[in-house]
């Protein structure tokens, strides 16, 4: 019976590569997985309700460790390096097209799908022609059935206002948020609380889901780490 079909929540990191990711900023990017990984081990129940998904962008996007169940033993952990310049427009594409992909192959594989949930990570400005990667953000929510909910996280010299108009769905009862590091923050600091932020999501949507409810779940404001702020669409305009 349909009813019977177990839930799955996909969860998709995108994060920046490019050159002014150098350094600290990379190292604690990389060490994002290994904490995911780490973090579902300990609640292995919850680990069965959702999939983990990197994708690096620089001058162009790759994925890094496909959509799997990160406690797989066959699942091994890739190293990022820096690519470049800052594609948001690949960055946006190819994650279309996985959503595409493993959406469809979880559907096949017997299980029902959640709203993929999307944490977007970068420390500056798009180097595409506005145009593309806004046209390949269209592409990616509007029109899209299988739409991500898109959550914003920007350090260092990234554009508030250029994320916010990431935020999707920007408004209504699922409207999302974005996450900035405030003022005088450490960016690799401030990388390590997002990173927090993406498990606390991963492990209260999974909860929500074993006790029968279902979507993405963020963390309240009050529960933030320190050094991160939270933002509507609103606050930008």
């Amino acid at each position: 019976m349909e009813s019977e079909k177990a839930k799955i929540l996909p969860f998709y990191v995108l994060i920046d590569v490019s050159a002014s990711m150098s350094g600290d900023k990379l190292d604690q990017a990389n060490r994002i997985m290994p904490q995911v990984v780490d973090a579902l081990a300990e609640a292995p129940i919850l680990a069965d309700k959702v999939r983990f998904c990197v994708i690096d962008f620089g001058s162009d996007a790759q994925v890094r460790l496909p959509l799997c169940d990160v406690l797989d033993q066959h699942s091994s952990l890739p190293s990022l390096t820096i690519r470049g310049a800052t594609s948001y427009a690949a960055a946006f594409r190819l994650l279309r097209s996985e959503i595409e992909v493993n959406v469809k192959q979880l559907k096949a594989d017997g299980y029902l799908v959640h709203r993929p949930a999307v944490f977007f990570i970068s420390d500056g400005e798009p180097t595409d022609p506005e145009h593309e990667w806004r046209t390949a953000f269209q592409d990616l929510t509007a029109g899209f059935p299988t739409y991500p909910n898109f959550v914003p996280c920007g350090v260092d010299s990234a554009n508030p206002r250029t994320l916010a108009t990431l935020i999707h769905p920007a408004s209504g009862p699922k409207q999302m948020q974005m996450y900035l590091m405030e003022k005088g923050q450490n960016p690799a600091d401030a990388i390590a609380a997002i990173a927090e932020i993406l498990i606390s999501s991963m492990l209260a949507s999974g909860q929500s889901m074993a006790q029968g409810s279902s979507g993405m779940i963020l963390p309240a404001k009050q529960d933030l780490p320190a050094g991160i702020s939270a933002h509507s669409s609103d606050d930008f305009v």
